[in-house]
């Protein structure tokens, strides 16, 4: 009786394999039909695949190759266009246990494996035995004393009960293991009520592939103007291809759960970035982020990194300042050199370059974060780089304000030339800030000064401007080979 009930198990489970083998359907990139990808710059995509599919009515099985190896399973849909009631998702698996050596080894322990030997004199030997432990790592050896791959970590046992580790040769199996596959692939099972051809369509989010905007502005003569130049950096990591895609561009901090880590691309030189094409992607805003449409359609390769220019304007004035901000680096600026005074510091100056994003001021485009690096030709026509500073997601109409570095010839000392307590809760202290110009033009500067607790400027050698509850700045305009000296008293209660 049990006999009999294991031969009807048996020839059902057969028929059952017999049907799902008859029954499956391979999907490459050749069924293909368009595909569009939107990506995020935080190092993942929504990418959307058309492609025909012939179903039969009833169960069918699956296949889908040609998937990106970093695909969220999790996010996958599926829908047929053709019939959109007509295909249910019964099932649904990612097979991701790709064939290579060492997955084949893992897979067949307990079974027969056989080694080739080829040893000096040309002799061959042939090992065989049972696989005990698949290798940790699969090398090669050239030595002159007969090379071949070596199995480190792996361990057979041969016919007559002899142990061998980290075996040398050429291995062969008698089998493949079941449940690898060549490709990262999905897996379906599907009700079918409507047989025929398919148009379907398959989304899905892929991990390791970001972009990032990158921006060259070239200074002109007298530094009143820039020529701007945005340019998208794509770098796919994916492991997957996507051919002639139309690709959308996403700018904005949309939540996930789980953080991918950036990327650092090397952009192209600022020359070919001058001499680059009309902007090719619209923008548009949708919801609470913005999204830039590439006018047709490319190829994104994976392991590759491709440049796209984003935007393109001339002649957009900008405002170059010299800021003397002690209290923004004192902890580095402060430190003391031999014979200086304890509450003297020498302090640089920072540069400032800052321009509206206004359309007015031939801009006006949202710009997504990123890094700008700043050009400008010298008397021999060789461009020069001036210094680079990131920018964050940044509307029209908003201020870009860009530190790029530190002046050498105009430069500051701040001293503290008076201290006084005047009760336990009370102080005043007087400061001195001397801006000294070594140049052959005028220099404007910003002195910002920073305050705690409650404070009354009582004294001032020169007028401020109050920035914020603990902020101040004096603008004067120092003469070349000139020097201005600002003091003040403030009077401190807490």
């Amino acid at each position: 009786m049990l006999r009999n009930l294991l031969v009807c198990l048996s020839l059902l489970m057969g028929a059952a394999m017999a049907m799902e083998a008859q029954n499956l359907v391979t999907s490459t990139a050749k069924d293909m039909k368009g595909v569009s990808l939107t990506i995020y710059n935080q190092n993942f995509a929504v990418v959307r695949e058309n492609r025909q599919i012939s179903l039969r009515e009833g169960v069918n099985f699956v296949r889908y190759e040609d998937v990106a190896a970093q695909i969220d399973p999790t996010s996958i849909s599926f829908k047929s266009l053709t019939a959109p009631n007509a295909v249910a998702v019964r099932e649904q698996n990612y097979q991701y246990d790709l064939l290579n050596p060492i997955s084949i080894l893992n897979k067949s322990v307990g079974k027969t494996v056989r080694f080739k030997q080829v040893h000096p004199d040309g002799k061959v030997e042939i090992l065989e035995g049972t696989l005990l432990n698949p290798p940790t790592a699969i090398v090669g050896q050239t030595d002159a004393g007969g090379g071949g791959t070596v199995y480190q970590g792996l361990v057979i046992r041969l016919k007559d009960g002899r142990i061998v580790l980290n075996p040398t040769g050429q291995i062969e199996l008698t089998e493949l293991p079941e449940g690898l596959v060549s490709r990262p692939s999905l897996l379906w099972k599907l009700d079918v009520d409507r047989a025929g051809t398919h148009n379907t369509q398959v989304s899905y989010l892929a991990n390791g592939i970001t972009w990032k905007a990158d921006y060259v502005a070239v200074v002109n003569k007298d530094e009143t103007m820039v020529d701007l130049t945005g340019w998208v950096t794509i770098d796919n990591r994916s492991g997957a291809t996507y051919s002639d895609a139309q690709l959308q561009l996403l700018a904005g901090d949309v939540r996930r759960v789980q953080e991918a880590p950036g990327m650092g691309v090397v952009p192209m030189d600022a020359m070919a970035m001058k001499r680059a094409a009309a902007p090719q992607f619209e923008e548009e805003a949708f919801f609470e982020y913005h999204l830039y449409t590439l006018q047709g359609t490319t190829t994104v390769r994976d392991n590759e990194t491709k440049q796209m220019t984003l935007l393109t304007a001339s002649d957009v004035k900008v405002t170059r300042k010299l800021v003397l901000d002690a209290g923004r680096r004192w902890w580095i600026q402060g430190i003391r050199g031999p014979g200086m005074g304890s509450d003297t510091q020498n302090v640089k100056l920072n540069i400032v370059v800052e321009l509206r994003n206004t359309k007015e001021n031939n801009m006006g485009m949202p710009l997504p974060k990123g890094k700008v690096r700043l050009y400008k030709a010298d008397d021999r026509g060789n461009l020069q780089f001036l210094g680079e500073d990131l920018i964050d997601h940044t509307p029209k109409d908003e201020l870009v304000r860009l530190y790029i570095g530190d002046a050498f010839d105009v430069v500051g000392e701040r001293k503290r030339t008076d201290y006084k307590q005047i009760s336990d809760r009370v102080i005043e202290e007087t400061y001195e800030i001397t801006v000294r110009n070594h140049k052959e033009t005028d220099a404007d500067v910003w002195i910002v000064e920073h305050f705690w607790g409650e404070w009354q400027i009582l004294n001032n050698s020169h007028p401020y401007n109050k920035l914020d509850a603990r902020t101040i700045e004096f603008p004067v305009k120092v003469e070349r080979n000139g020097a201005v000296k600002v003091t003040y008293t403030v009077r401190t209660r807490w």
